[in-house]
């Protein structure tokens, strides 16, 4: 389809209406449909018809995706029915001292698990959430903590889905080791880097801030779990089986190794391939699928001889996990359906904006932290970060002309476009690692959207300057001091105006 101005009118409208309205499906729908009605031309039928033309193509081709969700559910449900969770919970109560502790085991397990930001949003969540909640921290900050090691240490981890992804963004005929360009890209990634920094001076500090000041606030003087995850909890506290400590650990440590052997399985490992190129050429939806589905029969067989729980009780699980990723499974369908209708086969929202940077590339001074700006307003009204730099990625290898002399320039430019990506996805709440932190941390959805905006523009602010100084300069090292610079600014201003909201 030609690119017009048009084709930004769907996002704009779901984020308005979800933000004003507080309802994310409905907020979805009419974005959706709305991009059907621009592309049909105003024909209601016709509109109904791509809508779901577009859904239908869209769940086939993430199947994957939401069976991982389902396996995952149950094998949390069942986890929680033995009763390992409590006991894990009786054992980290006593071990962790407090709020400051639980929260930097939260982003430590984060960081660790880097492989793929689906799978640590929700491993995260369930392992750590009955401690956070424990020390009555807010579901929304558990949210920040479990999205800030997501998607930031993926992009910035060698080994894993993302490193793939990035690699595979390039022009065939571009003549460039994608891998080798990603490594060089890392120390540039500004947004990733400043937000782990960010996030371990909220947690050290207390000092939060904004709408997320509120949330934490509340959650200290009077600790609320949101009603559609009441039923988990009692779950979690009445739950019959006789679990220990170790029924949790195995079942979380074979799904972590059977997760990454099944990312590099589908890679090709077991052809002689090396691990970097299994990585590179794995399906990491198809890896996580075997890798969870190995892990849920491990945990029946740790379980059912040992009688941890009965038969009965294991099998209820499989609707229970079910029920409880519904919201998540039905809420990324919506998402990627209005990420199909802005596609370069309908409205073409991609080539837009890369007609719009292509248009402007004679500033070159500019560039870094123009594709970091436009990456963020991309990633923001389509909640992808992957489909962000697959369309932006090739345009700023066709505007640097290779050269020597213009290869660091190509580095920097692309690590502004996977730092925008990943700062734009944080953003937006149609993002599925948005969706799936939500979910991880059983908090409402766009509550965690709400809190986490602030921060995530307080980052990205620092970001903008950093970006600036390397185009000025041609030198990534130096955006990266003034970024860090910008950065330990604002926190000395949050620290000596912003009082400890949460002890």
């Amino acid at each position: 389809m030609e690119t017009t101005a048009w084709s930004i009118l769907p996002p704009i409208i779901t984020i308005a209406l979800a933000l004003l309205t507080k309802e994310v499906y409905m907020s979805l729908i009419i974005g959706i449909f709305s991009g059907a009605l621009i592309f049909t031309g105003g024909n209601f039928l016709e509109s109904v018809v791509t809508m779901f033309t577009i859904m239908s193509d869209k769940i086939g081709g993430n199947a994957n995706i939401l069976i991982f969700l389902v396996i995952l559910g149950i094998l949390v449900a069942a986890i929680t029915r033995s009763g390992a969770t409590r006991a894990y919970g009786e054992w980290a109560h006593g071990v962790i001292s407090g709020k400051k502790s639980a929260m930097g085991c939260t982003a430590a397990l984060g960081v660790l698990i880097f492989i793929d930001d689906y799978f640590n949003c929700l491993t995260v969540g369930t392992v750590m959430r009955p401690i956070t909640d424990k020390f009555k921290i807010a579901r929304a900050k558990l949210a920040y903590i479990i999205d800030a090691t997501a998607a930031p240490i993926c992009i910035i981890a060698p080994v894993s889905s993302w490193a793939a992804a990035v690699g595979s963004s390039l022009p065939e005929d571009s003549e460039i080791d994608g891998f080798a360009l990603f490594l060089q890209t890392i120390p540039f990634n500004l947004y990733a880097i400043l937000t782990m920094a960010f996030m371990i001076f909220i947690i050290v500090s207390g000092r939060d801030f904004a709408t997320m000041g509120k949330a934490v606030k509340e959650s200290s003087e009077h600790f609320v779990i949101p009603d559609e995850y009441k039923d988990t909890v009692k779950e979690e506290n009445s739950s019959g089986g006789n679990g220990k400590i170790i029924d949790l650990v195995l079942p979380l440590a074979v799904l972590i190794i059977s997760c990454i052997y099944g990312m590099l399985y589908t890679g090709g490992i077991n052809d002689g391939k090396s691990i970097a190129d299994a990585f590179a050429d794995c399906d990491a939806s198809q890896g996580l699928v075997l890798g969870s589905f190995i892990a849920f029969v491990f945990t029946g067989l740790l379980y059912l001889p040992r009688k941890v729980v009965t038969f009965a009780s294991f099998c209820e699980s499989f609707g229970q996990g079910f029920k409880a990723m519904a919201p998540a499974n039905f809420i990324l369908c919506l998402a990627w359906t209005l990420s199909g209708i802005c596609s370069d086969k309908y409205l073409n929202l991609g080539g837009y904006v890369g007609e719009v940077v292509h248009n402007h590339s004679d500033l070159a001074i500019f560039l870094p932290v123009i594709f970091f700006l436009v990456a963020i307003g991309l990633a923001f009204a389509t909640g992808t970060s992957w489909g962000t730099f697959g369309i932006l990625i090739p345009i700023a290898v066709a505007v640097i002309q290779l050269t020597p002399e213009t290869y660091q320039m190509l580095v920097v430019c692309i690590a502004a476009i996977l730092s925008g990506a990943v700062g734009g996805d944080h953003a937006s709440p149609i993002s599925d690692t948005t969706i799936l932190a939500s979910a991880g941390a059983q908090c409402h959805h766009l509550e965690h959207v709400s809190t986490q905006v602030p921060y995530v523009l307080t980052v990205s602010s620092c970001c903008v300057v950093g970006y600036l100084v390397d185009g000025f300069t041609q030198n990534g090292w130096l955006g990266l001091l003034a970024g860090g610079a910008c950065l330990a600014a604002v926190m000395c201003f949050i620290r000596a105006k912003v009082p400890v909201v949460d002890k």
